[in-house]
C-alpha cells in the first residue's frame, strides 16, 4: 500500500484521497451556499410615508447596513395602488407593481414588509405571505392587536417569523428590548406615553394654557393629528400598543376588547392649572401592571409626579418605562411615528431576519412573542372596577353654605377619604369650582359616589375625574 508522508506522520494514499475530496467537496459546497445567501431580498407592500422612508434608508444606508450585516438587503418589488406618484425616492423601472400578489408569489422574495395600514387588506396579503412561507415584516398595531392571534398562529405553523418592532414606539428599539434585552426579568409594569399627538396636544395645553379644540386645530395643519383624530385622542392608538406590549411582557393572550380606554378631549385649561397646584402633570398613559396575580389593563388620562422622568416627555415623543425583578426600572425615549424613525424600526427587522437567514437558513431564533408557544397562557385581568387608586375631582358648585360638606360626606359613606381641597373664587355667578384630591379609593366606589353627588342640585354639571398615578414602578 502507497503511502504519503506529512511531518512525521504517514497516510495510506487510500484514506487521504477520498477524505481531502471530501473536505474539498464539502467547503465548496457551504461556500456556495453562504455566497447564495449573501444577499436577501425583500418586497414591500405600501409605498406610503413609512414605505417611502423604509426606501430612503435602504438606499442611503446600504453599505453601512452591509457592513454589519455581512450580506446585502435588496428590494425587489414595490407594491401599491398609486406607482405613479413621485414620493421623492428614485426606484428602478419595472420595481413598482399594483399587484401584492405578484410581489407574494415571488420565489426570489425571502421577507415581506406590509406597510400599507388598516385591517383588510393588510390581513390578507399577511396570511398569503406566511402560507407561501415568506417572512414578514409588519408595522400594523391595530391589525396585530385585534388579529395577532390569528396571525402568529399562521406563522408558527408554517415556520416563519413575524417582526413588528415599528407597531410600537416608532423608532425606539423596545420589541426587541423586551424579547432579549430583558429575557431574564420577569416583568412588573409597563407604563407609557404611547402616542405622540396626545402627548403634544397636552404639552401644549400645559405650557401655553390653551384649549383642547385650539392645539388640535394646530395640530392637524402641522401634521401631527389627522383629519379624524378620534384613534389618537380617545386612546385608541394607545390602547393598540398596549395590547402589543403585554402579550410580550406578561406572556398572557390578552385582547384588545378587554383594555380598558379613555381619551383627552375633555381635558381643560381649569383641570391642567389644578394639576401643577398639586404638584402633577396630566399625561395619557398606557398601564399594564401585575397586581396580585392579576393584570390591570388601561390607558386614560392620568396625573403623574412632576418629578417623574415620564412628566417632562413633552410634545410628539414616546416614552415608556418598564420595571423588571431584576433590572429595575428602565426607560425607553424616542420618536414614536414619523417617516424615518418608523422606517428605521422596520429595517431593523429586516436585518434580525436576514441574519437568522444567514446563519440559520430560517427564522424561529426568537419565540415570536417573547414566550415559547407553550408558555402562553392566560393570566385573569383585573377588572376596572375593582382598580384602586388615588383621584382627582373637580366639582361645579353652586356658591352657597354648605355644598363641600355634603360633598364630603357622600364621599366618606362611600369610603373615599379627602387629602386635600383647593375651593377658588367665582368663575361664572352663582359656581365656584371645588376640586379634591383622595387617598387611594376603588374604582367601583369613586363612581358611585360621583352618581349620587352630581344628582345634587347644588351641583353643576358633570364632576371632572382624573385618575392619578404616584409610583410608577
Amino acid at each position: 500500500m502507497g503511502k504519503e508522508e506529512i511531518g512525521n506522520q504517514s497516510f495510506g494514499l487510500t484514506g487521504v484521497r477520498p477524505l481531502f475530496h471530501y473536505l474539498f467537496h464539502l467547503s465548496i459546497s457551504m461556500f456556495d451556499r453562504v455566497a447564495e445567501m449573501r444577499e436577501i431580498k425583500v418586497g414591500l407592500i405600501g409605498f406610503g410615508t413609512v414605505g417611502t422612508g423604509v426606501v430612503r434608508i435602504l438606499q442611503k444606508n446600504s453599505k453601512l447596513i452591509e457592513e454589519r450585516m455581512g450580506a446585502r438587503i435588496t428590494l425587489k418589488r414595490i407594491a401599491d395602488i398609486d406607482i405613479e406618484r413621485d414620493r421623492g425616492v428614485k426606484v428602478r423601472p419595472g420595481m413598482l407593481t399594483r399587484s401584492a400578489e405578484e410581489l407574494i408569489g415571488d420565489p426570489e422574495i425571502d421577507i415581506v414588509m406590509e406597510l400599507m395600514g388598516g385591517v383588510e387588506p393588510a390581513k390578507t396579503f399577511i396570511l398569503k405571505a406566511i402560507e407561501n412561507k415568506k417572512h414578514v415584516v409588519t408595522a400594523n398595531k391595530a391589525l396585530l392587536a385585534l388579529h395577532g392571534d390569528e396571525i402568529f398562529k399562521a406563522a408558527q405553523r408554517c415556520g416563519v417569523d413575524v417582526n413588528f418592532e415599528a407597531s410600537v414606539g416608532g423608532g425606539i428599539p423596545l420589541i426587541r428590548s423586551i424579547k432579549e434585552g430583558l429575557v431574564a426579568n420577569r416583568i412588573h409594569s409597563v407604563f407609557g406615553i404611547l402616542n405622540g399627538t396626545s402627548n403634544y396636544i397636552l404639552s401644549k395645553m400645559t405650557d401655553e394654557e390653551r384649549t383642547f379644540k385650539e392645539v388640535l386645530a394646530e395640530a392637524q395643519k402641522q401634521g401631527y393629528a389627522e383629519a379624524d383624530p378620534t384613534y389618537d385622542v380617545e386612546g385608541i392608538d394607545a390602547a393598540h400598543k398596549l395590547t402589543i406590549l403585554i402579550r410580550l411582557a406578561f406572556g398572557t393572550s390578552i385582547q384588545f376588547k378587554e383594555v380598558y380606554i379613555g381619551g383627552i378631549s375633555e381635558i381643560t385649561p381649569v383641570d391642567i392649572q389644578f394639576s401643577r397646584e398639586f404638584g402633577y402633570r396630566i399625561k395619557l398613559l398606557a398601564i399594564a401592571k401585575m397586581d396580585h396575580g392579576k393584570i390591570e389593563a388601561r390607558v386614560h388620562p392620568t396625573m403623574i409626579p412632576e418629578s417623574h422622568l415620564l412628566s417632562k416627555v413633552n410634545g410628539v415623543f414616546n416614552a415608556i418605562t418598564i420595571q423588571g425583578d431584576a433590572a429595575g426600572p428602565t426607560l425607553f425615549y424616542g420618536q414614536g411615528a414619523g417617516m424615518m424613525a418608523t422606517g428605521s424600526a422596520v429595517v431593523s427587522d429586516l436585518v434580525e431576519l436576514g441574519r437568522n437567514l444567514l446563519v440559520r437558513g430560517s427564522g424561529r431564533r426568537v419565540p415570536l412573542l417573547s414566550y415559547q408557544e407553550s408558555s402562553i397562557g392566560r393570566i385573569p385581568l383585573k377588572k376596572m372596577e375593582e382598580v384602586t387608586l388615588p383621584y382627582y375631582m373637580r366639582f361645579s358648585a353652586q356658591d352657597r353654605p354648605g355644598v363641600l360638606s355634603k360633598i364630603s360626606g357622600i364621599l366618606g359613606k362611600n369610603h373615599i377619604s379627602i387629602v386635600s381641597v383647593i375651593q377658588k373664587g367665582r368663575q361664572v355667578k352663582g359656581a365656584v369650582p371645588v376640586v379634591m384630591m383622595t387617598h387611594e379609593a376603588r374604582e367601583k366606589d369613586v363612581y358611585r359616589a360621583l352618581r349620587e353627588i352630581d344628582r345634587l342640585g347644588v351641583i353643576l354639571g358633570k364632576t371632572m375625574v382624573i385618575r392619578v398615578e404616584n409610583e410608577l414602578e
